[in-house]
């Protein structure tokens, strides 16, 4: 049983190699002529598959390049809106603070001069 095995495999190698010469024989290899054909094809299609990659790299790279600098700008100027509502709130807030004391203040002075001429009709 086991020389059945091996004889089988050996015919099947004897089997396989035939029928690889015999492709091989059908085998139709191309003239020079069409070799450099076919060669001449290839290299011009990679050449411009690249060139339109190319191209479209540089035009994403400045729509790219266009949109940031645009959206840039527009947060520049978001923030420059935000600071300056928080400046304004702030320097009202410190108006009405200052508002506040000086209104404090006259009313102290006013106090302070209806004590004097208590004092001074006191006297």
């Amino acid at each position: 049983m086991a020389k059945e095995k091996e004889n089988k495999v050996k015919n099947d190698k004897k089997h396989f190699m035939k029928d690889f010469k015999a492709e091989l024989k059908k085998v139709v290899w191309p003239t020079s002529k069409q070799l450099i054909n076919n060669v001449t094809a290839v290299i011009a299609i990679v050449l411009i598959t690249a060139a339109i990659v190319f191209v479209l790299d540089l035009v994403f790279m400045g729509m790219n390049e266009y949109g940031v600098n645009k959206l840039k700008t527009h947060i520049q100027s978001k923030e420059q809106s935000q600071s300056q509502d928080v400046n304004n709130t702030v320097n009202n807030e410190q108006t009405d603070s200052n508002n506040e004391n000086a209104s404090s203040n006259e009313n102290s002075q006013e106090v302070n001069n209806q004590n004097t001429e208590n004092n001074n009709t006191a006297e």
